[in-house]
């Protein structure tokens, strides 16, 4: 069975400039620059992925880019394959699985709104049908429902229930979830990662890593060997940047702004989201730049 610790990249979807096809090239220049920087691994096709705008043929395109890319430079690939239909999830977990992805990310189904049993059994049968891992997302701004801690308790006892990314913002539920249950914690909040860590939590699946994955991936080494003063010195050196780029606007909309500027993307994003206003955006610039970002030279000249 794979462990699942360290830093995962939330990796974007790269849309050519009027946003109609997938950018497979530049996934590909992405996954590379994930691999070089030192993360443990990537999650395509999940929240800043924009996994709901793309078809069935362009998802399966880009986890086979991310396996075909990223195995062979020894990444772990988490495959977003979540859905509100339980059968739906089923079969893109399947999916998932005869794609080469090493577990997949299955999200709290959203605008049903179930309860707690219904929760269970939805994951409960998506775990059933297949030997591939799950990393649970528990995301509630987005879902409109929590994973309680007890129900994560009752999950965990499945063997191929391996995870949880926790995108709650809290730490009681961090705290409790650990009390429970031995389940790997993963932050789903940037500016937290540190905070989860002092509760339990053993990496982080990344927003900001798209664009520094070197800094990320420090401050997760700094976690697996319990260095805090460290953690909180790698913690302080991405905070503003994290807040900044998740505060602005819905994710993904500033950190594809950030990467156009640093010549690592196209900026577009898929309706309903639009692209940043120009005031974002040169705040967005600003952020960058005290934070020392820059594009490489190989970059900048695209």
């Amino acid at each position: 069975m794979q462990t699942f610790a360290g830093a995962y990249t939330a990796i974007i979807t790269p849309f050519s400039s009027d946003g109609c096809t997938v950018a497979l090239d530049r996934l590909a220049e992405q996954v590379q620059f994930q691999a070089e920087g030192g993360v443990r691994g990537i999650v395509p096709c999940g929240t800043t992925g924009e996994a709901p705008t793309l078809d069935e043929r362009e998802h399966i395109a880009v986890i086979e880019c991310a396996v075909h890319v990223g195995r062979p430079l020894g990444l772990q690939i988490i495959a977003g394959a979540g859905s509100n239909s339980t059968a739906h999830a089923i079969h893109l977990h399947r999916l998932a699985a005869s794609l080469g992805a090493h577990a997949a990310l299955q999200v709290a189904p959203y605008y049903n709104k179930p309860s707690q049993e219904g929760l269970y059994q939805h994951f409960m049968a998506i775990a059933d049908s297949s030997e591939l891992p799950i990393v649970l997302y528990n995301i509630p701004g987005r879902s409109a429902v929590t994973i309680t801690p007890e129900t994560i308790e009752r999950l965990a006892k499945h063997p191929n229930i391996v995870a949880v990314k926790e995108a709650t913002g809290s730490m009681d539920s961090a705290s409790e979830i650990r009390k429970r249950c031995s389940i790997a914690i993963l932050s789903g909040d940037d500016s937290l990662t540190a905070s989860f860590a002092a509760v339990g939590a053993v990496g982080v699946v990344s927003v900001v890593s798209n664009i520094v994955p070197d800094r990320v991936a420090q401050l997760c080494r700094n976690i697996a060997t319990n260095d805090f003063a460290a953690l909180r010195q790698s913690h302080d050196a991405l905070f503003s940047l994290s807040r900044g780029l998740l505060g602005l606007e819905v994710n993904p909309v500033p950190l594809k702004c950030a990467m156009e500027l640093l010549g690592r993307d196209s900026g577009s994003v898929r309706l309903p989201l639009v692209r940043a206003s120009d005031s974002i955006r040169a705040t967005i610039a600003t952020l960058l730049r005290d934070a020392k970002v820059t594009a490489s030279p190989a970059h900048a000249s695209r």
